[in-house]
């Protein structure tokens, strides 16, 4: 298929480029390459969708990023510091490129004012935050944004009709200690992420959220960091006892789902799996993606344009007519293929 559009993709700093191989080193088996691969922004990065018919990239800063930065004004500075760079890396690629916000997420009204500039100033598509923001030195402490002290922030994504994008990071301090290190190859992907997102995605629903804002879009990737697989079981939850016990959101986990939430297919390249959450969510809430550089192109792109589903119609809207929607994209390489 040409012109899909993938939206959970890295980027990093390079005058960092000696600690991200370093970091690369924990998990990549060609540190240097990925080193490499991530830095670039406009040329590497451009060739490769070229080659595998990717019409159009939104970009964030890797993981974990800010969100593992536990001084605010240094993690202030560096969410400015990261949104200039890749605006100024994209600028005369605007039919490729686009981006996402990266954002401190100590304080609500700081972390909105950053939104709002990127997205007046620059044109990003949103934000994607790395999961909960670390805030002390140990990683034992940790902020989440589910509760009514964040209000004035998803205000202000309402407010400025963009998507919010809730990646992973990997845990820190007890959590670590305590839970992953006596287990650590179930860091990141295999366990660690989905647990974490997952988390992070229902206390927005349980704590009312969406409720309050309910014209509010998030993005998931990894096909929903296990959400679908349980989605019976929790709407069964909710509804049977969790209510008559005190739970007050609104509605339905399958009508945030159905108004407010989307999943990507970024770094999870399964057709049954795919088919499933087509079946479970529909295919209008479903956006593919790829996680480049920590995924390869070759994967990604080769396993969806071999996927079938329900038809080409099906295909293009999951690859491309569904991002064109959420995030308003205007002319990109064949955006009409």
């Amino acid at each position: 298929m040409l012109g899909k559009v993938a939206l959970e993709e890295a980027f990093a700093l390079p005058r960092n480029a000696e600690v991200t191989e370093w970091w690369a080193g924990l998990f990549a088996v060609d540190a240097a390459k990925h080193t490499r691969e991530i830095n670039d922004i406009n040329k590497l990065r451009i060739e490769k969708m070229d080659k595998f018919g990717v019409g159009y990239k939104i970009l964030s800063y890797t993981a974990p990023g800010v969100q593992d930065v536990w001084e605010q004004e240094k993690a202030d500075a560096l969410a400015r510091e990261v949104n200039d760079h890749v605006a100024g890396e994209i600028k005369g690629h605007e039919d490729r490129l686009g981006a996402f916000a990266t954002l401190s997420m100590y304080d609500p009204k700081v972390a909105a004012d950053e939104l709002r500039r990127c997205v007046k100033d620059y044109g990003f598509k949103g934000a994607l935050v790395n999961d909960t923001q670390r805030n002390d030195e140990s990683g034992s402490s940790m902020i989440f944004y589910d509760g009514p002290e964040w209000d004035i922030f998803w205000s202000t994504v309402q407010e400025l009709d963009v998507a919010f994008y809730l990646h992973p990071r990997n845990p820190t301090g007890v959590f670590y200690e305590k839970l992953w290190a006596p287990r650590k190859w179930l860091l990141g992907p295999p366990l660690s992420f989905a647990q974490g997102v997952s988390l992070h995605l229902l206390g927005m629903v349980t704590n009312g959220v969406f409720d309050r804002f309910p014209k509010l879009k998030v993005v998931i990737g990894h096909l929903g960091e296990h959400i679908p697989f349980d989605l019976w079981r929790i709407n069964h939850w909710f509804e049977d006892v969790k209510k008559p016990l005190g739970l007050d959101c609104k509605k339905t986990i399958r009508e945030y789902f159905d108004q407010n939430i989307w999943i990507t297919t970024s770094g999870h390249f399964s057709t049954p799996t795919l088919e499933y959450c087509v079946r479970e969510l529909g295919p209008e809430r479903i956006l593919f993606s790829i996680d480049y550089p920590f995924e390869s192109f070759e994967d990604a792109c080769n396993w969806y344009d071999g996927v079938k589903l329900d038809g080409e119609k099906t295909v293009k809207q999951i690859g491309r007519d569904n991002a064109k929607q959420l995030f308003k994209l205007g002319k990109f390489k064949d955006d009409s293929a």
